[in-house]
């Protein structure tokens, strides 16, 4: 359930980003099948089953139709230049923002990066998978807008790099949850048992779609 500030506004809101050239996959990646939907549906539904309200940020038109688009102010900034359009097109205090191609996350892990971003107040909340951070899903809060729009400016366009800065001006440093101590806690889990380090299979070109195919069999109806 979304927390509110008020009795009528969410705190949180949702935004899959949906801009890139989907030039590995050969065609556009949003719209590629996966267990009989289009990775957009699957995108969105995470972070609908999380809770959240759940927009397009970067988008192209075709994908107007799965949910409202944020569009960036100047074509080919990449996933900053969708992550700082969302934030200033949203007056909620957290973003969650989730890449288009990763369709096999759980919806309980952006649920519990929410609520721990809450509850301590970090600008950036992220997890990380075998040691490595990940980059997304990640949920940041909106008072790092004006550092990310410096980073986009300066042509600094890594989205890691651009967080870690976002949050050293907020004199924070960012808040990275170990998945596996999550598992093990009971916090987060797949409901089809699939293994954490399944959970970030990135979509990018026909290989992996046809891993994530095999993956997905048992449980993407």
């Amino acid at each position: 359930m979304n927390q509110t500030t008020s009795e009528h506004e969410p705190d949180a809101a949702g935004f899959v980003l949906a801009g890139g050239r989907s030039s590995r996959m050969g065609q556009d990646k949003a719209l590629v099948q996966l267990g009989g939907q289009p990775l957009v549906v699957h995108a969105l539904a995470i972070l609908r089953q999380a809770g959240l309200t759940a927009s397009l940020a970067g988008s192209r038109s075709p994908l107007a139709a799965f949910a409202p688009v944020v569009e960036d102010s100047k074509a080919g900034l990449g996933p900053l230049g969708g992550i700082c359009a969302a934030l200033a097109s949203t007056s909620v205090r957290w973003a969650v923002f989730l890449p288009i191609d990763l369709p096999l996350l759980p919806a309980s892990l952006v649920a519990f990066l929410l609520d721990h971003a809450r509850i301590t107040g970090k600008a950036v909340t992220l997890c990380s998978v075998n040691g490595f951070a990940q980059t997304f899903p990640a949920v940041v809060d909106r008072a790092t807008l004006p550092a990310l729009e410096i980073e986009l400016a300066s042509g600094r366009r890594g989205c890691f790099s651009a967080f870690q800065a976002s949050a050293a001006s907020l004199s924070q440093p960012m808040s990275i949850l170990a998945i596996e101590m999550l598992v093990q806690a009971g916090q987060v889990a797949h409901p089809d048992g699939l293994p954490a380090t399944r959970w970030f299979l990135n979509v990018n070109a026909p290989a992996d779609l046809s891993f994530a195919k095999a993956q997905a069999r048992t449980h993407i109806a």
